[in-house]
């Protein structure tokens, strides 16, 4: 969804991995197929793309320590395919981002591999544009559908401390929507669970900034709204964020002292 995210080829993405990482970046997230509408992309395809891209950067990535943190940098799969996820995590990744919802069949997958999972709100399949969905209390309605979701999980074997909850900005929910849920994360941490917020570039943003939907200003014109959009989700308790840039990576890291540290930096 953003150009300047787009690496081309897995060669290029273990590069541009590495760079994030030594930038500061403590995990990375990579994905072969685009979330917007499009046509079925085949497990096949994308995980010729995937796979050898996290190979490569587990194996660089591995002996990479974090300045100061003293921890190799993780790899996520973003996908929703069962099949690429199984491939993925052969290939080295520790965590599946699924934008999909989950279902038995991943579900099954994460509790057999003990990886970490993110469980994102969606509503029918991934890649279909819809109508934004009407909810009373659209808060209200995530809660209750996360809870579902969960339970579900925790039947087939995934365990809790496994899944972090990813509101899904953007896909099914309008812009007012969208805020009212950055309003009030507070409310989804209750659940107990890892709250993981993807926000970056988000369409939602661009329209904000434009002021309207259909003039919604296009990604790579969104990087200081993507700013002040970090700040407050660290505030309102986000725990992981998915970002692009540096400029969000320092806003996210300030915004966590200014909630966290209090005393940190006094002297002596």
């Amino acid at each position: 969804m953003f150009e300047g995210a787009r690496s081309g080829t897995p060669e290029q993405a273990v590069r541009d991995g590495l760079a994030l990482a030594e930038a500061g970046f403590e995990m990375l997230d990579v994905g072969a197929v685009a979330a917007k509408a499009g046509p079925p992309v085949a497990a096949e395809d994308e995980a010729a793309a995937l796979v050898p891209a996290i190979a490569g950067l587990v194996q660089r990535a591995s002996a990479f320590q974090a300045e100061g943190r003293g921890f190799a940098v993780p790899v996520s799969a973003d996908t929703f395919s069962v099949e690429v996820a199984r491939r993925a995590l052969a290939a080295g990744a520790t965590v599946v981002n699924d934008i999909s919802g989950g279902d038995e069949e991943m579900f099954s997958l994460v509790a057999e591999s003990g990886c970490g999972y993110v469980l994102m709100h969606i509503e029918g399949p991934p890649r279909v544009d819809r109508p934004w969905r009407q909810y009373g209390d659209v808060v209200d309605h995530l809660r209750a559908w996360f809870e579902g979701r969960v339970e579900l999980a925790r039947e087939l074997g995934v365990a809790e401390e496994q899944i972090a909850i990813d509101p899904g900005l953007d896909f099914d929910l309008s812009p007012d929507q969208d805020l009212e849920i950055l309003r009030r994360l507070g409310e989804l941490r209750k659940l107990g669970l890892p709250l993981y917020v993807s926000l970056s570039r988000k369409d939602f943003i661009g329209a904000v900034l434009a002021g309207s939907w259909e003039e919604r200003l296009p990604a790579a014109e969104r990087e200081w709204g993507t700013v002040a959009a970090v700040t407050l989700a660290v505030r309102e308790g986000a725990d992981i964020l998915r970002i692009h840039d540096r400029s969000s990576l320092q806003a996210m890291r300030v915004a966590g002292q200014i909630r966290e540290s209090a005393g940190a930096w006094a002297e002596g």
